[in-house]
């Protein structure tokens, strides 16, 4: 069956189209995700980070420190060890040692303040928190620098199950409760080799990839570092860099795989004529985008001015994270492409039938790269994951005749600023808690700078003194800067239905 006739029959599976990946090990046979790093030249340069240079052998070596400290400690495999960094070669060196210990490694924003990180750690019962130098100013109970652990007697690397789970990554609830995606050996392993099995995306060992996507965030995880340091490529990592300075490092360091959310590419397409040459990207072979949909009108300012083509890509955290890519594809700008091979997709209407070509439908996910399920949470699993194996996105989309899809919309009320989510209910429930507060409702309105932005709805207390700047900067102290509201809007009420759900429609300036 062809990819055409598979879009036909409104079921994509390219497994069935004859495309292959290769296989990771079942059951019985040792492995560790850890181990992507072994096999490659000690003297070759693995990280690159401000001004210091980390070879692949000093990599194994601060690695092994850290899975010796913590044996040591007596952390058992299963055990869950919490990460605050950033884009360092603390982030590396911590996630490594922690994986290579058969331990599963919970990444962390380090921007987040205490309220927000401490339930979290609380939520996967983390037995050890390691941080970088950002995570540090948090005061953490227990932390552990991770630099103190690189000249430990090292331990060997620990074999694991495919299955066993490598990583938590947090991904909030619609309710906002904090909810963390449990990701195996075997998930991320299998993304990586479908995503390499697109011969554009392969990476190589004389690869430059800057890593500009956070770490902690399984885009920057599992699509920038993971890949690069399997295929023993040199990785730069940046910390929150602005346009001017990714086209400099660019220039300066020959990149090419660079990997950003849409923010990053309209950033690049909106630099000031002059301020960067012609060619600042000549070096790049992958350019790639995704955590939200890319404006059409960005990606053809960025291919007009740099003559650089910004492949679109479709995932999300359950799917460890890529579905489909226009990568290798002649699909138009603005289509996210095809699915990964050996990765099954369907397009299915509210009666979980299969809908035409050209028809919307809720994008279906199902393949090695699914998620194993949400920590402790078998209902919430079992809500979004059928017993056939479908994990259900809650994303629409449609195909057309030539088998590309294009993501039209989201069921889910999810607003997504700079590819990172945020759930309305997260940011409500940080508003209620000020005094002031009795009612709130959270929506996305469009952003020229970050795709979407927060905008809250506010009703106050006859009386009160709160007002929008005191209300925005009380979320600042409960979440994540970019969970923050840009505009608080103050109203005499919330429009609800009769069930207590929010009508956000109905909300001042929201009428369609």
């Amino acid at each position: 069956m062809s990819a055409a006739a598979g879009i036909g029959a409104a079921v994509v599976n390219w497994r069935a189209s004859g495309h292959t990946v290769a296989c990771v090990p079942r059951r019985g046979l040792g492995m560790n995700l850890a181990s992507i790093v072994d096999g490659h030249p000690d003297d070759d340069v693995a990280l690159v980070a401000d001004a210091e240079q980390v070879t692949y052998g000093e990599l194994r070596r601060r690695a092994g420190g850290v899975r010796g400290a913590l044996v040591a400690a007596g952390r058992r495999p299963g055990d869950r060890v919490g990460l605050v960094s950033s884009n360092d070669v603390d982030f590396v060196t911590g996630l490594l040692g922690i994986i290579g210990a058969g331990l599963v490694a919970v990444p962390l924003n380090p921007q987040s303040p205490r309220p927000e990180i401490d339930p979290e750690l609380t939520v996967v019962g983390a037995a050890s928190v390691l941080v970088g130098p950002s995570g540090r100013r948090l005061g953490i109970t227990r932390a552990i620098p991770v630099a103190e652990l690189w000249d430990h007697d090292p331990a060997p690397v620990v074999d694991v199950e495919p299955d066993d789970l490598a990583v938590l990554v947090f991904t909030s609830g619609t309710a906002g409760a904090p909810r963390a995606a449990g990701l195996t050996h075997r998930n991320l392993l299998a993304n990586i080799e479908q995503v390499g099995a697109v011969g554009e995306l392969a990476r190589r060992r004389d690869d430059v990839t800057l890593g500009v996507l956070p770490m902690f965030h399984v885009f920057g995880l599992n699509v920038v570092l993971l890949p690069a340091l399997q295929a023993g490529a040199q990785v730069v990592l940046v910390d929150q860099p602005d346009p001017a300075q990714v086209a400099g490092t660019v220039a300066d360091r020959g990149v090419t795989t660079l990997t950003g959310p849409p923010t990053l590419w309209r950033a690049v397409a909106q630099l000031p004529p002059g301020s960067v040459p012609a060619d600042a990207f000549a070096t790049v072979r992958i350019a790639a985008s995704g955590a939200a949909t890319l404006p059409v009108e960005v990606a053809a300012a960025v291919l007009e001015r740099f003559g650089l083509r910004v492949h679109e890509g479709y995932g999300l955290t359950e799917t460890s994270p890529v579905v489909a890519t226009s990568a290798g594809t002649d699909a138009p700008i603005g289509s996210i492409g095809r699915p990964l091979p050996g990765v099954e997709v369907r397009l299915v209407d509210e009666g979980g039938d299969d809908v035409l070509v050209g028809d919307v439908g809720e994008i279906l996910v199902r393949g090695d790269n699914v998620f194993a399920g949400y920590w402790d949470d078998p209902e919430a699993t079992a809500s979004v994951v059928d017993g056939d194996g479908w994990l259900h996105t809650g994303d629409l989309a449609t195909v057309d005749d030539d088998g590309h899809l294009f993501v039209v919309d989201r069921r889910k009320d999810v607003v997504i600023v700079s590819g990172f989510n945020v759930y309305p209910g997260e940011v409500e429930s940080a508003l209620l808690q000020h005094p002031d507060v009795v009612d709130a409702a959270v929506v996305g309105e469009p952003d020229d700078r970050t795709g979407e932005a927060v905008v809250a709805y506010v009703v106050v207390r006859p009386g009160a003194t709160a007002d929008a700047e005191s209300l925005g900067d009380a979320v600042g102290e409960r979440l994540a800067r970019y969970k923050c509201p840009r505009a608080v809007r103050l109203v005499h009420r919330i429009p609800r239905g009769l069930g207590g759900k929010v009508q956000r429609h109905r909300l001042p300036d929201r009428a369609p």
